[in-house]
């Protein structure tokens, strides 16, 4: 497998705080997110390596095997086992191997591990985790709204999934034990499933909160009344206040997005009035509009 610098994927360097990880992670992938580059061929596999990056990274534990180890960080729990093996096996040959050197079994281990037979100097197998796999789903807004299921192929194996609800765009979640298989009796590596969820031609989604900006008639915003407004959840009865104003706000609370793994917890929803001019009138309806302009 080819070595990726995670920290030139994101554009950081080996310095950053958590917090630069996290800032970066957004930037990079709202700027090559598939869904915004139809014409980049390359950009579904640049998406695949920011996550890959971000899930490494904002990880102390895995950042800290990855800056260490580079593109073999998956196999540093047992090389570390094997390191330790090695060390022991030396001090319990005592004096009898003092003139010997053991750097040799060290470094015929690390050879075995990382591209040589896969036997170490005792004569055992070493255990390769498998590779980790990665794919990606995409959804539509109502598609994330509620929890469901879905069944992926992945290496040609099929996968059914549970997607929670308040899943967000550009998050990964990972799947144990679905990647590819070990070798010599070592564990599978783990499945990571981005998700690009695309934009709702009415709602627009900020973290668990959803806006829309929705039509309102003259008449009803001048003496009031009630509107049945559209949500991902239905039909909702809304009462509009007399002498409404262009562009004034109301909050639905709880009638926004699911927070994720938060069950019965929701945003709110905020409606913004575009209040309409009526066109087309008859002399009738202009003659009253000018007796009201002259009270």
């Amino acid at each position: 497998m080819d070595f990726i610098d995670y920290y030139k994927v994101l554009g950081i360097d080996k310095t950053a705080t958590s917090k630069d990880i996290k800032n970066a992670y957004r930037k990079m992938a709202r700027k090559f997110h598939p869904d915004l580059n139809p014409n980049d061929k390359d950009a579904k596999k640049n998406f695949q390596h920011i996550n890959e990056a971000n899930e490494v990274l904002s990880d102390p534990e895995k950042r800290k095997k990855y800056d260490q180890y580079g593109k073999d960080w998956q196999h540093a729990d047992e090389y570390e086992k094997q390191k330790q093996y090695q060390q022991q096996s030396s001090g319990s040959r005592g004096t009898r191997n003092s003139g010997q050197q053991s750097g040799g079994d060290f470094s015929d281990f690390f050879e075995s591990m990382f591209g040589g037979s896969g036997f170490g100097n005792s004569g055992r197998q070493v255990k390769y985790r498998g590779e980790d796999y990665t794919s990606e789903i995409h959804l539509n807004l109502t598609d994330a709204y509620k929890t469901h299921q879905q069944t992926i192929n992945v290496n040609g194996q099929k996968i059914r999934i549970t997607i929670p609800a308040g899943i967000e765009n550009g998050q990964t979640i990972k799947i144990s034990g679905h990647g590819g298989p070990g070798v010599n009796g070592g564990p599978n590596g783990d499945l990571y499933i981005a998700f690009a969820i695309a934009n709702h031609p009415v709602f627009k989604r900020l973290g668990n909160n959803l806006y829309a900006t929705v039509e309102l008639d003259l008449y009803t915003a001048v003496l009031g009344g009630e509107v049945l407004l559209n949500t991902l959840d239905g039909q909702v009865k809304l009462k509009v206040k007399p002498e409404t104003q262009n562009g004034s706000k109301v909050k639905l609370k709880g009638k926004g997005f699911p927070v994720y793994k938060n069950d019965g917890q929701s945003g709110d929803l905020l409606v913004t009035w575009d209040i309409k001019i009526p066109t087309n009138l008859t002399d009738k309806q202009k003659e009253l509009f000018t007796e009201i302009s002259k009270s």
